[in-house]
């Protein structure tokens, strides 16, 4: 029997093999780096953050048919969860509970598509332009655009009461709350910037207020302290530091035990209502080391928008926000941080290597034009 007779040579046959070797370099490096991602799904947007911003967001998105997954966390609903009476959003002529507020703006969401993940996000891995990877616990979401809607939380005292009596007469926005205290005695804590515009703000329900803070001097600007001294129904009262916010039969608060920062002296000043404003801490440390924050800790984004300084990624609500800080603002951002990712996702397509590799497999989409460019010269 004769030898069997190929129709190429030795360098067809070598060219051959080559791009049968291609062929497996490739599937290779498919399956082994972005097969899950494919696989389980990339989402357009995923938003971490689960408050009025948050789920405004999602709703605007949602409806736009970007079929968002909000990671709203276990104490979702932002702080508004622990407001009793919402009195100053619009749409709601008899006020309504926090809760039940933000109950009906997830339900709102919820009822144009939008998904929900009842857990905190661990970590993340943010990208300028690339894909974005949130990740609970070794739980991995993989997205086009992330919106941060974590929010910011008040400064507390840390004392007796303050948690137990929140809605019941402690407080830590007048904005929200002065209203409340029509003709009542009333207790602002701070000695910032923050304390007086609240202080000045509640002095126009409260028969007198008192601004207590533990030293002689403030820290708020001149004129804003100037301001808050020239309010007729406002007085002063320093050094003194809160150690206990005392509840009353009714449950409601009814003084506060008070000790003097020098002597160590203690009395109880009965009040109707107390206002702890000692400012805010943004709930950025997720993504603190990623995208640009201030000195403070909130991100920062560019004028006019949502974007922050990672292309694809949008910060929105309480955690960019240290002026207004009020829900009808929160979800004014909400809403333009779902049409600043929708237009991301409108005019800047992923590359087809980010699609299929992802950042970290691009290096290895390298060694695929290699093995092309050795084979194609044989």
């Amino acid at each position: 029997m004769s030898a069997p007779t190929y129709p190429w040579g030795p360098t067809s046959l070598k060219r051959f093999l080559g791009q049968l070797l291609l062929q497996k370099v490739k599937y290779d490096l498919y399956v082994g780096t972005e097969a899950v991602e494919m696989t389980e799904k990339t989402e357009n947007l995923i938003i971490i953050g689960g408050g009025p911003a948050g789920y405004t967001a999602a709703l605007y998105a949602s409806r736009a048919n970007l079929d968002p997954l909000v990671i709203e966390g276990f104490q979702w609903g932002g702080q508004l969860q622990n407001t009793t009476d919402v009195e100053n959003y619009p749409g709601y002529p008899e006020g309504i509970m926090g809760p039940e507020m933000m109950n009906e703006f997830r339900a709102q969401a919820e009822r144009f598509g939008t998904r929900f993940v009842t857990d905190d996000a661990s970590r993340v891995e943010l990208s300028d332009g690339g894909l974005q990877r949130v990740f609970l616990g070794d739980e991995e979401h993989v997205a086009k655009t992330v919106i941060l809607a974590m929010g910011a939380e008040p400064r507390r005292l840390g004392i007796p009461g303050e948690l137990e009596l929140g809605g019941r007469g402690v407080s830590t926005c007048g904005v929200c709350d002065g209203a409340f205290f029509k003709g009542q005695e009333v207790l602002v804590v701070g000695g910032g910037d923050s304390a007086m515009e609240d202080a000045m703000f509640i002095a126009k329900y409260a028969s007198k207020l008192t601004i207590v803070h533990r030293r002689d001097e403030f820290r708020a600007s001149k004129i804003m302290l100037e301001r808050a001294q020239a309010t007729e129904n406002i007085e002063f009262k320093t050094p003194y530091v809160p150690e206990e916010f005392i509840a009353g039969e009714d449950g409601k608060l009814r003084a506060v035990r008070l000790r003097h920062a020098d002597s160590g002296a203690t009395e109880e000043m009965e009040v109707g209502g107390a206002f702890v404003a000692i400012g805010h801490i943004p709930r950025s440390e997720l993504v603190a080391e990623q995208v640009e924050v201030d000195a403070n800790g909130y991100v920062i984004t560019e004028g006019g928008s949502t974007r922050t300084n990672l292309a694809g990624v949008f910060a929105i609500g309480d955690l960019v926000d240290h002026t207004y800080r009020q829900a009808v603002t929160a979800a004014g951002t909400g809403c333009m941080g779902a049409l600043d990712a929708e237009w991301y996702l409108r005019d800047t397509p992923p590359s087809p290597e980010a699609h299929w590799y992802g950042k970290a497999g691009a290096a290895e989409a390298g060694g695929v034009a290699e093995v092309a460019e050795a084979t194609a010269s044989s």
